[in-house]
């Protein structure tokens, strides 16, 4: 694909609607043809985040899209980060670096500002690369927003871009909502819709074809793929939508080995769906093993019968923590540390473990002063100054990595410490089977992982269970990518998709006569 050059909007119908997931894999299928690609998004809303290298902080989803493309998390693919942290209130990350907390209707008076910083961010990645891959976020058809956008419809306008739009088929009325989201739009804005990207259909494709014909019809917008369902797909969650009670995390099959009908042992994990859970990926590491079983839950009796439970972070640590005592699981976090079961609290959910927690920068009923859990002898104070790096040490005797994103930071401490930070020294805290830190991704280290996972199945009661030696987390990730690009290069027109990018969309596209800007005229 020589001479490739131009950009493209990936947009949805709805959030969730596979939008990640096609950026990641157009990434990687042009890559893999010798072109030099980068993913843009210009604003995301998730608390699952990560660290760049300069210190900055974007999307989850795009450092997986900036890996995709073998490119190290950048800045510039996630100009604008918002992180919710309830009552209507988000945490605002402009070029990496925090600016402060909005409420919904300042963010929207605030938003006409950013869209300098992310078309001047696009034109940027676009003079630097031969394509780039943008996805909007949410729906591109939420018109009570669109004088501010600038991540969808606005993004299109202002930097001249083409769209694609993906819809999820396996909610159900896929083809109203494809027709729906462009005919709603005004008419500047749909001549920039070329085209439709179905997602997860589980059907006879033969059967489907006739409403895509319709759909043809009808909108003048051809439909450039179907893919189908994939069970075995999985991708580092972005929001809320991927972690649900009651479902498993990870990749699929892992889960399938672990109960596989051949009287293995297993190890059943137990992560607490926080309501304001961040970092939410930290958990996903472990269920890349074989015989690890990890699920998200809300209630005690699932906490005090795993064989690992794990606190994780959350945006809110005050707010949450007394969720944690409504729901009683506070009882059941502590029914395990008496009893010296395996616990594992990551940044928030660390900072729940101590005695008291001082927080005047997250809390949402302004400053507090709260007991913490008790289990761990420790107090937290949360500060102004945002902790953002990415860290290195020792755990257990094993070189580790990993990143940190808090607010909150140990300002006394009776307990050993758990790891030896090469810059900071003792870090997080250990005593018998609780663990505890601020570091996010420190069980993507493989080593390490295999030999907690080892001392947890010993203290479980089950010696006998062995983590594979073959497993990569970065081996697992890769795998998944790639999966996605060759789904895409099944299923999807790919010369379609460059043609379009290439050339700057479809000229003399219909406009459909239903929307809203001539009923309103």
């Amino acid at each position: 694909m020589s001479g490739v050059r131009g950009a493209v909007l990936i947009g949805g119908t709805s959030s969730d609607a596979g939008k990640s997931l096609v950026v990641a894999g157009l990434c990687r299928a042009l890559v893999r043809a010798g072109v030099r690609v980068a993913p843009f998004k210009a604003q995301n809303m998730s608390n699952n985040s990560v660290v760049t290298l300069d210190g900055g902080e974007i999307g989850r989803a795009q450092a997986l899209q900036a890996y995709a493309c073998g490119l190290e998390p950048s800045t510039r693919f996630n100009p604008v980060l918002l992180k919710p942290g309830g009552d209507r209130r988000s945490h605002v990350i402009v070029r990496g670096r925090p600016a402060g907390d909005v409420g919904a209707a300042d963010y929207i008076r605030r938003r006409a500002r950013l869209l300098e910083v992310v078309t001047d961010e696009l034109r940027s990645l676009r003079e630097d690369f031969d394509v780039v891959i943008c996805e909007g976020a949410g729906s591109v058809a939420e018109v009570n927003l669109r004088d501010t956008d600038i991540a969808n419809m606005g993004l299109a306008q202002a930097a001249d871009l083409p769209v694609l739009l993906v819809t999820d088929i396996d909610r159900g009325g896929s083809l109203a909502h494809l027709f729906g989201t462009t005919a709603i739009l005004a008419a500047a804005d749909q001549a920039r819709i070329a085209g439709y990207v179905v997602n997860k259909f589980r059907g006879d494709p033969s059967i489907l074809a006739p409403g895509l014909d319709q759909l043809y019809a009808i909108s003048g917008r051809p439909t450039l793929g179907v893919v189908p369902f994939d069970g075995d797909l999985w991708i580092d969650a972005e929001d809320s939508l991927a972690s649900p009670v009651g479902r498993r995390v990870g990749p699929p099959a892992a889960g399938r080995n672990a109960d596989d009908g051949t009287g293995a042992i297993r190890l059943r994990v137990a992560a607490i769906r926080l309501p304001r859970l961040s970092n939410s990926t930290d958990v996903e590491a472990l269920a890349c093993e074989p015989g690890v079983e990890v699920t998200w839950v809300d209630d005690p009796a699932s906490v005090v019968a795993a064989d690992l439970a794990v606190l994780p972070g959350t945006r809110a640590t005050v707010a949450d923590l007394a969720w944690l005592r409504t729901a009683g699981l506070d009882a059941a976090l502590r029914t395990r540390a008496a009893e010296d079961r395996p616990t594992l609290a990551i940044c928030g959910g660390f900072q729940m473990f101590g005695r008291r927690i001082r927080d005047g920068v997250e809390s949402t009923t302004g400053p507090a002063q709260v007991d913490g859990l008790g289990i761990f002898d420790l107090d937290v104070e949360f500060r102004a100054d945002k902790v953002v790096r990415r860290v290195a040490g020792l755990a257990d005797g094993h070189r580790v990595g990993g990143y940190e994103i808090h607010h909150g930071t140990v300002v006394r401490s009776g307990e050993e410490s758990w790891l030896v930070d090469d810059e900071r020294g003792g870090e997080g805290a250990r005593r018998g089977a609780l663990f505890g830190t601020h570091w996010h991704g420190l069980l993507a280290s493989d080593a390490f992982r295999r030999d907690f996972l080892r001392e947890i199945a010993r203290r479980s009661g089950k010696p006998e269970f062995e983590p594979a030696s073959d497993t990569r987390v970065d081996d697992v990730r890769a795998a998944q990518v790639d999966r996605i690009a060759d789904l895409l290069a099944a299923h999807v027109d790919l010369d379609a998709v460059v043609a379009i990018l290439t050339s700057g969309g479809t000229a003399g596209l219909p406009t459909i006569t239903h929307s809203l800007e001539q009923r309103t005229s």
